[in-house]
């Protein structure tokens, strides 16, 4: 029986990836039933679940690509930066409104809540790691330390999901963006 290519695994991957976040997008957590997710991906749930134990594996295999691609963001041009991201294109950020769900479940669901926290890891390492750059070559404001400003930034974004995921009206947000980004930096 010939092996199957590395190569081949990946694409099924992503493509399983890619039809699970339209679906999330679409339906929600709990929405995105197994029967949705077989169809938005176009495979079976044996061929789904092949790659990913469950739906929450799935979900969390999301959460930490997207993870891992806005910390690459934050490391390189900051937190706000990523959110401008997502004003500008929403349409690969709008499975993110699932976060309004997924607040109940990380309250109610302690090892969902353990997942979701290592996964998102990345994203605040990468942009502690950047306020402390920043800080040393005194541009960022001195009398906070960068983990509180880690927290602020994290309740920002907090709000632009909310406010993106509710369809809520964007308009100016830029603005608001550089009024954040002007509040952390040295005056």
């Amino acid at each position: 029986m010939p092996k199957v290519s590395e190569d081949h695994l990946a694409a099924g991957r992503r493509e399983i990836l890619d039809g699970a976040r339209s679906c999330f997008a679409e339906f929600g957590y709990d929405g995105a039933t197994v029967r949705r997710l077989e169809e938005a991906t176009g495979l079976s749930r044996g061929a789904i679940f092949h790659h990913y134990r469950d739906k929450e594996a799935l979900f969390l295999a999301l959460a930490h690509e997207d993870a891992e691609r806005m910390a690459d963001v934050a490391a390189e041009q900051g937190l706000v930066q990523v959110m401008r991201d997502m004003l500008d294109r929403p349409d690969e950020f709008d499975w993110l409104g699932t976060r309004l769900e997924i607040a109940r479940k990380l309250r109610t669901d302690k090892g969902f809540r353990d997942e979701w926290i290592a996964r998102s890891a990345d994203l605040e390492s990468a942009t502690l790691a950047r306020l402390e750059r920043q800080r040393t070559a005194g541009r960022l404001r001195d009398d906070l330390p960068p983990e509180v400003l880690v927290k602020y930034l994290d309740l920002v974004l907090d709000g632009l999901i909310t406010r993106l995921a509710s369809g809520q009206d964007i308009t100016g947000l830029h603005a608001v963006l550089d009024l954040v980004e002007e509040s952390v930096r040295r005056s």
